[in-house]
């Protein structure tokens, strides 16, 4: 795949690590409102997020995600140690990772870039402003960005 241009190609599948309910519905909701071809699988915490990744458990099977957002506000395992745990896995480092969070803290900031993020977005509180986020976000990295090659066999264990 050279340009990406992957909503014209094929689903896109995004894995979306999120411990509130009414943040996963707006999440759905803008992919929706952005008319993109989108399969939005949801964890609720990073242990979770991990086990999927690495396709263990009940996971054997999931799709690996073409981006991965992650709060860093988690139960268990928070965003923080996701990204430090995908940075140290060979098979996963390549994946890139959105953190969308309601932190605009300057240290979460940089500790999230210091660990690789992808990019790093601020929750809007209102639905249209986080909608909007979620559009556009899907616009950049589904026609604009060229992402790694999707091959199930780079993270099956």
């Amino acid at each position: 795949m050279s340009k990406n241009q992957l909503s014209g190609l094929r689903v896109a599948q995004v894995l979306l690590v999120e411990d509130n309910d009414n943040d996963v519905e707006l999440t759905r909701l803008g992919f929706q409102r952005a008319k993109f071809a989108v399969n939005l699988q949801h964890v609720w915490n990073g242990e979770e997020c991990m086990k999927f990744l690495r396709k263990q458990g009940e996971y054997a099977d999931a799709p690996t995600p073409d981006l991965v957002l992650l709060d860093l506000n988690l139960p268990r395992m928070d965003g923080r140690e996701v990204l430090e745990e995908i940075g140290r896995d060979e098979l996963l480092h390549h994946l890139p990772v959105v953190v969308l969070t309601s932190s605009d803290a300057d240290r979460d900031v940089l500790m999230s870039y210091k660990l690789r993020c992808s990019s790093y977005i601020v929750k809007p509180v209102d639905f249209e402003s986080f909608s909007n986020a979620v559009q556009s976000l899907a616009n950049y990295w589904f026609t604009l960005v060229v992402l790694p090659p999707h091959a199930r066999s780079q993270s099956a264990s």
